[in-house]
Order: structure tokens, then sequence, then C-alpha cells
């Protein structure tokens, strides 16, 4: 049972988790490097290889047979994790602000609430399967969330890096907003009492 909890497609999930602090930690030292640009960057490409680990880690659990208990908790934890850290940091950092913040919000509001409806579904032996719009949303989600780690010196590679990540955070909030109406209508049947 341990060969299964320290299988390829399980590491995946715990590098992603522990890809969080090494993220939260440029955005630290930020401020002692240099030149801050090595900080985003850097931090950037953590959160690519972060945001691959969360692809490959399902599919290869899938074509391997080695799905297990533990995957299947970690996974929607360690991506739950990794956005909500990534969108504190922008917000915090002023990449994203005033009504941006909003966008921020609901994808933030959307997994939280989300999360709490799969466990109490799951307590009744029901599951509720991701969709295909889920998927793009989170695809949508984590091509924004790269932009705005960009930010700054994005721009100067890329004008337009900062607006684009936020014109792409509001695409993946209102998507958030489909998909999690969406999980509810589905799970609506199970919560309300005879």
């Amino acid at each position: 049972m341990a060969s299964r909890a320290y299988n390829i497609p399980n590491l995946l999930t715990y590098a992603r988790i522990l890809a969080v602090p090494l993220i939260v930690l440029c955005f630290f030292i930020e401020g002692r490097l240099q030149s801050s640009d090595f900080a985003r960057w850097t931090a950037l490409g953590l959160f690519a290889v972060a945001s691959i680990t969360d692809y490959l880690d399902g599919y290869l659990a899938r074509i391997w047979n080695q799905t297990s208990n533990i995957g299947r908790m970690l996974d929607p934890i360690a991506d739950k994790l990794l956005v909500a850290s990534v969108l504190l940091l922008v917000a915090a950092d002023g990449t994203i602000a005033g009504w941006t913040i909003w966008a921020a919000i609901i994808i933030l509001c959307r997994e939280i609430l989300v999360s709490g409806l799969r466990e109490y579904l799951a307590d009744l032996k029901v599951s509720v399967p991701v969709t295909r719009i889920a998927k793009w949303k989170t695809t949508i989600q984590m091509l924004a969330i790269g932009f705005l780690l960009a930010g700054p010196a994005g721009d100067k590679v890329l004008p337009y890096t900062t607006e684009i990540g936020i014109g792409l955070l509001w695409i993946a909030a209102l998507i958030t907003m489909y998909t999690g109406y969406d999980y509810f209508r589905a799970g609506l049947k199970h919560i309300v009492d005879d």
C-alpha cells in the first residue's frame, strides 16, 4: 500500500504542493534581488512546471493504472493551493487591483464552494464528474495566472502581458461562475431533503 503512495503520479502531486511555498518565496525575495524580474520569471517557471504536473499526474495514473485514494484526495487540494496562493500574491503585490480583485474572489469562492459540495456528496457516495468546460476553465485560469505572474517583467518582453492576464482572468471567472452553477445544479437533487 505504501508503494501506491509513492508512485510517480502521486510524486508529481507532492511536487506541485511543494512548488507553492517556492513560488511564494520568489515574491518575498523579489525586493532583495538586483532584478525583481528574475524572481517573477522564476515564479513563472515553477508555476508552469507545477501546472504541467497537474495534467501529467492524472494522465499517468490512468494509463498506468496507478490511481490511489491519496492521489484522488491530494490532487484537487494541490490545484487549489497553487491557484489560491498565486492569486493572493498577485493581489498583494498590486498586479491585480480594483475591480479585477473580484475576478479572483469569484474564482476562490467557487473553488471553496465546489470543494464543500464534493465533500458532502462524497459522504452520500455521489460522484460529480469534471465536465469538459470545467477543464477549459482550468486551462484558461492557469494561462491567466501565468501571464499575471510574469506581470511587469513580462510587459518588457511582450507588451500588455499584464492586461492579457487580467482579460483571461475575467474570462476564467465567468466560466467559473457557469461551472459552479453547473456543479450545484447537478448536486442540488442530493442536497435538498425530501
